[in-house]
């Protein structure tokens, strides 16, 4: 199998796919624009690693003991979650810069935060980016069998209270991905529309090497200079991973995952009505366009919709180019999901899953 098993209308079929390309290409060429960084990408990416080793300097060298250093831990786990957002995504999403190297570069901070740039590349551009929200091929919305995100999923018992229990396991998410997901991953026989999926020579030891770099800073170092007890050391580790997994849980489900965004199946012969474009409108969803300390935080990952329709444009550009998209899916008549506050993009995300665990709810595959 391989990833012509669903089949998108033609792009050039679709009047709405030819006009958003068309139009966000004009808004870059009249103001002489790159759709690429800046200076601003620099600088941000510079105070996400700051609130990383800053404060992990600071109590490495002593200045920050007992609860400080417990809330020091807190705001690395802040910014290993920034670092993800305004770094390491744009990166590898070949945004960051106009520079090939220098986003290979910078998407090296996701392994350095324990997650392998190439799976995911793999699993997030090229499977979840293509194939949003349909059973079977997306990898981002089968993440655990304790938490059922999809209607083509099965329900167990355990999903009849998933709205509450999805809080302690997305603060895993990152604890999952240094020691779990990415080796699972490596295993797996179908991975998204691949069967198998062929990974490039040299990938394991690639993959070791990133995540014992990951350790040594996180782990071997802390240990090794502070010497604490297994309940300070732990209490430290936790409180940086949970906080940071928390985070990336909750901006990423709230993209796909909410009651306005669909669940697409293609029929029989494995054909989609909509273009790929108009597929990603009905999946997708923005929250809080208009809080710009978080835009700023989360890389503009809450603009959604505008990343995944040109996830090669840097994220700087989202809140620019959002009046563009949605004006034109508008005039197609195409929804454009926003909820315009970001605690009622999480309740949504929790009466969907709340529906999602409930007995008798059906399973579509």
């Amino acid at each position: 199998m391989s990833d012509n098993a669903v089949r998108f209308a033609p792009a050039a079929e679709s009047p709405f796919a030819v006009e958003v390309k068309r139009d966000v290409g004009r808004y870059f060429q009249e103001r002489g624009l790159s759709d690429k960084g800046n200076l601003a990408m620099w600088v941000r990416g510079l105070i996400m690693l700051a609130l990383i080793f800053v404060p992990w300097g600071l109590v490495l060298a002593g200045v920050l003991t007992g609860w400080a250093a417990f809330a020091a831990c807190i705001v690395m786990g802040v910014g290993v979650a920034g670092v993800g957002f305004c770094i390491g995504h744009d990166g590898q999403h070949g945004s960051f810069s106009e520079r090939p190297a220098v986003n290979r570069f910078v998407g090296l901070a996701f392994d350095l935060m324990g997650a392998n740039g190439y799976l995911w590349r793999l699993t997030h551009n090229r499977i979840h980016h293509t194939f949003t929200n349909l059973h079977g091929l997306d990898e981002d919305i089968v993440v655990t069998p304790a938490v059922r995100l999809s209607p083509g999923s099965p329900r167990r018992a355990i999903h009849r209270f998933q709205h509450l229990t999805c809080w302690p396991l997305y603060a895993l998410a990152t604890i999952n991905w240094l020691v779990v997901k990415d080796i699972g991953f490596l295993f797996r026989k179908k991975l998204g529309p691949y069967t198998p999926p062929k990974f490039p020579r040299g990938l394991i030891p690639a993959v070791i090497l990133t995540k014992l770099a990951c350790i040594t800073w996180s782990i071997v170092i802390p240990i090794l200079v502070l010497q604490p007890t297994v309940l300070e050391f732990l209490a430290g580790f936790l409180a940086m991973h949970f906080t940071a997994g928390l985070i990336l849980g909750i901006i990423f489900q709230l993209a796909h995952v909410v009651e306005m965004t669909a669940y697409p199946r293609a029929d029989a012969n494995g054909r989609l009505t909509d273009s790929w474009a108009e597929h990603q409108m009905r999946t997708t969803a923005n929250f809080s366009r208009g809080n710009r300390l978080l835009s700023w935080y989360c890389g503009g990952l809450n603009f959604q919709i505008e990343h995944h329709l040109f996830s090669s444009v840097c994220s700087l550009h989202y809140p620019d180019i959002a009046p563009i998209v949605e004006a034109c899916a508008r005039r197609h008549g195409l929804p454009y999901h926003d909820s315009p506050h970001f605690w009622p993009a999480v309740a949504s995300h929790m009466r969907l899953l709340k529906r999602l665990g409930a007995p008798g709810s059906p399973v579509i595959a």
